[in-house]
């Protein structure tokens, strides 16, 4: 691969996600480079420009107009609309951090912005690319239609801290702005359900394929919040999940398939382990369970290799814009029905 085969990426936002995720990524992403990085904190811009040997500033502007060939985008949710509409009216490809936006109006017109120029515009949903998943993406048909199905998504809660400590980089944080930003997430329920929710609803959509109706409660207890509820499927079936923040003890992440053919069960580590999620596929037919095993599994490089593919063929990307605004729409929905004691919600 040649100099100009490689894609000058820009990193709009230099903090916890970037610094732990998207930026050691791209930093074994072969036909991809940091050229530029910004962020409002000189603090955080310098330091991680310094790390990797790349540009840096405090005006998101100028690195929209820095001659780069797309940005990944890592900024508070309340940003991603405005931010993003800028980089694709500036005529360049995005990643964007989870959700695309908190939103579905701010969504559509994400989405209309990227299809209106043609541009990728790809949600970093990077469960869909984690190997074991993907497997289970690849073969879901093998199991035919879906009768049952179960996803859960629990947060540690008092030793994520140490796990993180453990699995990240030494980070470079800016004391005021992490000050500010607890601001925004005070009201914990709210955020926790977007930031967390996403994620495991858009596997749910897919895995499962889209949902006609949610159901959900929600309960709460010293700061800890879990929601519980029901997706009435398009296809007939039914699906359970569980999203908790935090439990009180380890990680605990998974699926459980169950079709008219057979049955898909997958166990997911903690994202910031960089480890693929295990998968097993029994086909009733054929009397066996598969159990594949993966060379590759950081599904934060593995997205990014993925969203390099899409800028360079011109494509909408895999999840598409589309499948972000799904996914803001379940979360609001199971929110919305949580609010009214478990009613069911029509999407």
């Amino acid at each position: 691969m040649t100099a100009q085969d490689v894609l000058r990426i820009g990193v709009i936002g230099a903090g916890r996600i970037a610094q732990a995720a998207h930026l050691p990524a791209l930093d074994k992403t072969a036909g991809m480079r940091l050229a530029l990085v910004s962020d409002p904190s000189r603090t955080q811009a310098e330091a991680v420009g310094a790390r990797y040997g790349a540009a840096w500033t405090t005006d998101t502007a100028a690195l929209l107009e820095a001659g780069l060939d797309a940005v990944i985008l890592c900024v508070p949710d309340r940003l991603h609309a405005p931010l993003g509409l800028m980089a694709l009216e500036a005529g360049l490809p995005v990643l964007m951090e989870k959700p695309l936006a908190p939103t579905v109006d701010e969504c559509l017109a994400l989405e209309a912005a990227a299809a209106k120029r043609g541009l990728t515009l790809q949600p970093a949903f990077m469960k869909r690319h984690d190997p074991g998943i993907a497997y289970a993406l690849a073969h879901r048909d093998l199991i035919g239609p879906v009768l049952s199905a179960r996803l859960w998504y629990r947060v540690m809660a008092a030793t994520r801290t140490g796990v993180q400590d453990t699995l990240f980089p030494r980070m470079f944080l800016d004391e005021e702005v992490r000050t500010a930003e607890a601001a925004f997430k005070a009201d914990g329920a709210t955020y926790k359900l977007m930031t967390h929710g996403v994620h495991q609803l858009d596997l749910a959509r897919a895995l499962l394929g889209d949902a006609s109706w949610v159901s959900a409660h929600a309960a709460s207890a010293r700061g800890d919040h879990s929601w519980h509820g029901t997706l009435g499927l398009e296809t007939g079936g039914l699906a359970s999940f569980e999203i908790t923040a935090g439990v009180h003890s380890s990680w605990s992440e998974g699926v459980d398939i169950y079709g008219e053919r057979g049955h898909i069960r997958i166990r997911s580590p903690y994202a910031f382990s960089k480890l693929g999620s295990t998968v097993e596929l029994h086909v009733e037919s054929e009397s066996m369970t598969r159990r594949p095993v993966f060379a590759e599994t950081n599904p934060f490089r593995l997205q990014l290799a993925a969203f390099g593919e899409a800028v360079r063929a011109r494509t909408a990307g895999s999840p598409h814009a589309g499948d972000g605004t799904a996914a803001t729409r379940l979360v609001l929905a199971a929110a919305d029905s949580a609010a009214a004691e478990g009613s069911r919600v029509a999407l």
